[in-house]
């Protein structure tokens, strides 16, 4: 027949509470773990600084950097069924060729980069990297009515 006594080992919370970094019984189980990464913002080009450190000025910085970043047209890389010469074919920030299908991301002078590349790029220096025009003065400039 079989054997009708529980074994230590058969039992669920035996084999919970032999588990690595178990309390001692009678104790309550360690606190929960949670590792929640802070993002780290660049107030200026030179500076680092998580967002839990940024002053309240800086934080509406960079809320505002955030906004107009959003408004940028963005898009799919199609490289057409012709090649062209003037086609761009790859993304200056990280020196990748565009693949058929990548998110890409339009500046008001027209450059085109990769979405997470240039998102980067932009909290940083709010300047194109291929031309050096300023992104804010032209992405305003083009809310003014006339």
């Amino acid at each position: 027949m079989g054997n009708c006594l529980s074994s230590q080992a058969a039992d669920d919370l035996s084999l919970l509470n032999d588990s690595d970094g178990a309390s001692l019984p009678g104790e309550p189980p360690p606190p929960y773990q949670e590792h929640v990464q802070v993002p780290v913002y660049h107030p200026t080009p030179s500076q680092t600084r998580l967002a839990t450190q940024l002053t309240e000025e800086e934080q509406i910085r960079i809320a505002q950097r955030i906004g107009l970043i959003q408004h940028l047209p963005k898009g799919i890389f199609d490289p057409g069924t012709e090649p062209s010469e003037k086609k761009v074919k790859e993304c200056v920030i990280c020196m990748l060729d565009f693949v058929y299908g990548d998110p890409i991301r339009f500046l008001p002078c027209m450059h085109i980069y990769h979405v997470d590349c240039i998102d980067d790029w932009l909290m940083r220096s709010f300047t194109c990297p291929s031309c050096m025009e300023p992104v804010d003065a032209a992405l305003l400039s083009s809310y003014e009515t006339n």
